[in-house]
């Protein structure tokens, strides 16, 4: 076993962008050798960096080469961690319990490959609690953006019948009759915490991550008088048409950007 965010090792790994490199990580998290994707811009240059937390479990939802590639076109550093026991990986993927170490871990991986120290969190879907997570745990970061995100695990829980049995069996019961469980994963008790800007983009209609997670949390970040920015898309669902979805990338790169510098 190796301290954690050691890189254990590194592979190239096909680009869809010519402009882009790709390379896959095996990375040290918490006693387990997790994998995850780099993309880094082939022009040389003070790039930011983004750690990019994918959605869904197991490989539903898996990392995809050309979005993160999309990113980097954007002239960001990208790093996807597939989270613990995906693709190789070890351990059991736990949505968002111990899990989210293999996130704010991998910080520490992607600023081996930065000379900026402006990092990122993006996240979509269930990336969306991993992020918040990682903004709680790590002062390290400049800025947070949830798109689709999950913001709370027992609405989830009650808003998508089809996904209770998976819930059940990898967080280990239900939000009655184990609620601990849930509520260790909730992170509206530690919203004190994140120091972070947040960026929430999220479309009205959508009907896998219903539009209730954003507006918790955007209540709950107005409360703690923390810095949110929403983007709100009435007539959209969980997943944006192509050329929306395009013009959302290119203008929250430029947020970011934007934001202050990290503390």
């Amino acid at each position: 076993m190796k301290p954690d965010g050691t890189i254990e090792q590194k592979h190239p790994y096909p680009s869809p962008n010519p402009h882009v490199r790709l390379t896959e990580i095996t990375y040290w998290s918490c006693g387990y050798r997790i994998k995850g994707l780099l993309a880094e811009p082939l022009r040389l240059g003070n790039h930011e960096g983004i750690l990019y937390l994918r959605g869904g479990i197991q490989n539903i939802g898996m990392v995809r080469p050309a979005r993160i590639a999309q990113f980097a076109s954007q002239g960001m550093v990208v790093f996807a961690p597939y989270y613990r026991g995906n693709r190789g990986g070890e351990g059991r993927d736990e949505f968002a319990g111990e899990d989210r170490f293999d996130a704010t871990i991998g910080i520490d991986v992607l600023k081996q490959f930065l000379k900026s120290n402006r990092i990122h969190v993006f996240s979509f879907s269930r990336g969306g609690i991993m992020a918040l997570w990682t903004a709680i745990l790590r002062k390290d970061i400049t800025s947070v953006v949830t798109w689709s995100g999950i913001s709370d695990t027992i609405l989830t829980y009650l808003e998508r019948e089809d996904m209770r049995r998976m819930m059940k069996r990898v967080i280990g019961g239900t939000p009655t009759n184990s609620p601990k469980l849930y509520e260790d994963r909730t992170v509206f008790t530690r919203i004190e915490d994140i120091h972070a800007p947040v960026l929430i983009i999220h479309g009205e209609k959508d009907q896998n991550v219903g539009f209730e997670h954003a507006k918790l949390l955007e209540a709950a970040l107005v409360d703690q008088g923390k810095e949110v920015e929403t983007w709100f898309f009435k007539d959209l669902t969980h997943y944006f048409p192509t050329q929306i979805n395009i013009k959302v990338l290119r203008d929250l790169c430029q947020w970011m950007k934007h934001q202050g510098t990290a503390i």
